[in-house]
């Protein structure tokens, strides 16, 4: 977890935000998939959320989904995505690496050894997209157990109860939907919908750092989400999207979101730089 405090802390100081990627581990391939990871890292990007490939991914719109399928197709299995973690983790030891899973990967060979064997490869946090706030108790207690952030989702239409609850149990960052639906960026995301209440809501009540997902696939959209308060964006569809659009041609794949990620990351730092210079 400290390596989350250490990047908001660092961005802080250059008054920036975090740009996140998501990418399904082993989509294409594993190694293809290394690859990809290699070159977003090296394009900017501030931390990683990757997704383990599920058959069922229920939060997941129809680009994710692909992705998750061809990795199952290639054979990835979970132990196979924890041997990619360990690479990138020992050829990047300061970024912070999020996985974003269901509850039957957590579950089905016993939460705790889940836990164990995410920390050992070097995972910082854990999101279970799919597990209510009412039935996190058993993941929450083994996440922090073993120094895992447990990543809360809080959406728009939470209540001021709710979001609450969230603020107190998240760890690491949080989550922010800003939309119905599911991912992807096919439609834009309700950014003036959180603006008045989610973001200053879960800063009163003392949340981690909120970063806004689902729906975020241009620069414009990144550099709204910082003006609002957010502390940074999660994109993920925009960047499967790419992958997705090359297949067969992993340095093409490379160069395509290298350019993407370039663009989105100087986003994050162009916000503040009209932040700063309005308040002049």
């Amino acid at each position: 977890m400290n390596r989350y405090t250490n990047l908001f802390s660092r961005l802080a100081d250059n008054q920036a935000g975090a740009f996140v990627p998501f990418v399904m581990l082993g989509d294409p391939d594993p190694e293809s998939s290394e690859e990809i990871i290699r070159s977003l890292i090296e394009s900017g990007a501030d931390a990683l959320e990757l997704g383990i490939p599920f058959s069922d991914p229920v939060a997941d719109g129809p680009v994710i989904q692909a992705a998750a399928t061809r990795a199952l197709a290639a054979g990835v299995t979970v132990s196979t995505c924890l041997q990619s973690i360990r690479k990138i983790c020992h050829e990047y030891p300061e970024i912070p690496i999020g996985l974003l899973v269901y509850a039957n990967l957590v579950y089905t060979n016993g939460v705790e050894n889940f836990y164990r064997q995410v920390r050992d490869a070097g995972v910082d946090s854990v999101l279970v997209a799919d597990l209510p706030l009412e039935e996190v108790d058993v993941c929450h207690q083994q996440a922090l157990r073993h120094d895992i952030a447990p990543v809360l989702i809080a959406a728009h239409n939470t209540s001021a109860t709710r979001l609450n609850k969230i603020a107190q149990r998240s760890h690491g960052y949080t989550y922010v939907v800003t939309r119905s639906g599911v991912t992807g960026s096919d439609s834009p995301p309700e950014l003036q919908q959180i603006a008045g209440r989610m973001l200053e809501q879960l800063k009163q009540a003392g949340a981690p750092p909120a970063l806004i997902g689902f729906g975020i696939s241009e620069p414009a959209q990144v550099q709204a989400a910082l003006n609002l308060g957010a502390r940074g964006v999660i994109c993920g569809s925009a960047i499967v999207r790419r992958i997705e659009s090359h297949l067969g041609n992993t340095e093409q794949i490379c160069a395509t979101i290298s350019q993407f990620v370039r663009a989105m990351k100087y986003a994050t730092t162009l916000s503040r730089e009209v932040e700063r210079t309005e308040s002049m």
